[in-house]
Order: structure tokens, then C-alpha cells, then sequence
């Protein structure tokens, strides 16, 4: 139901796009979400942004760095990253929590790997 794309291998300070695309439902009616699974660690939360984008959310290690954003109209969201560092490294799923009234279901993406080394 979620596609991710735009992962791959960048060098520390480099920038990535992650693209996160809703297959066969309407995302604009979901809360939308940014996690990661570094290697031998367990799944963490990036960031997440609201219905209609009101409100963005971030984690402590990627606040100032990361920025979310949606586009319903394409039906996609994003996870820009701007200077990546080698932590950075990890499995980049995205998830959608909804519909807004009873938020009754949850989906989740296959994933995209991050890597960032020198």
C-alpha cells in the first residue's frame, strides 16, 4: 500500500530524497510517518506530519537536518535529509495512520536503505 524510493549510497554532508507513495488509497485522509532500523538496532521515529501538513514532528537526531513534507494531490510524501552523517545509515520505511476520524488502519512500506560512508 506504500511504496518508498530514493534511498542509496551518499558520502557524509550529502543530501538524499525519500519519496514514500500511497498505492490504491487516498493518503490525505492519513497521518503520515518517517521511521528507521540502523543495522543491529531496533526501528526508530524520525518524523511524522499531520493531516493537510499542519503540523511536522521530529526526532532529536535529525531535527534541523530532515524535513517532511506531503503533496496529497500526487498522493506522496518526502523526507528530505540534508547533511547526512555515517548514523544516519539505516532502513527508511514510511507509515500511514488513518483515516483522521477513526484512524483505523495502519500501513506500512517495504523500506529504502540509507547508506552514508566515506
Amino acid at each position: 500500500q506504500l511504496v518508498e524510493s530514493g534511498g542509496g549510497l551518499v558520502q557524509p554532508g550529502e543530501s538524499l530524497r525519500l519519496v514514500c507513495a500511497g498505492k490504491r488509497f487516498d493518503i490525505g485522509d492519513y497521518e503520515m510517518f518517517w521511521y528507521r532500523q540502523a543495522p543491529g538496532k531496533g526501528r526508530e521515529w524520525v518524523a511524522s506530519i499531520t493531516v493537510r501538513g499542519t503540523n511536522v514532528h521530529y526526532s532529536d537526531p535529525v531535527e534541523g537536518r530532515f524535513a517532511i513534507s506531503r503533496d496529497d494531490a500526487k498522493n506522496t510524501m518526502y523526507l528530505q535529509m540534508n547533511n547526512l552523517l555515517p548514523e544516519d545509515t539505516a532502513v527508511y520505511s514510511c507509515k500511514a495512520v488513518g483515516p483522521e476520524w477513526n484512524r483505523k488502519y495502519e500501513y506500512w512500506g517495504q523500506g529504502t536503505h540509507v547508506t552514508v560512508s566515506s
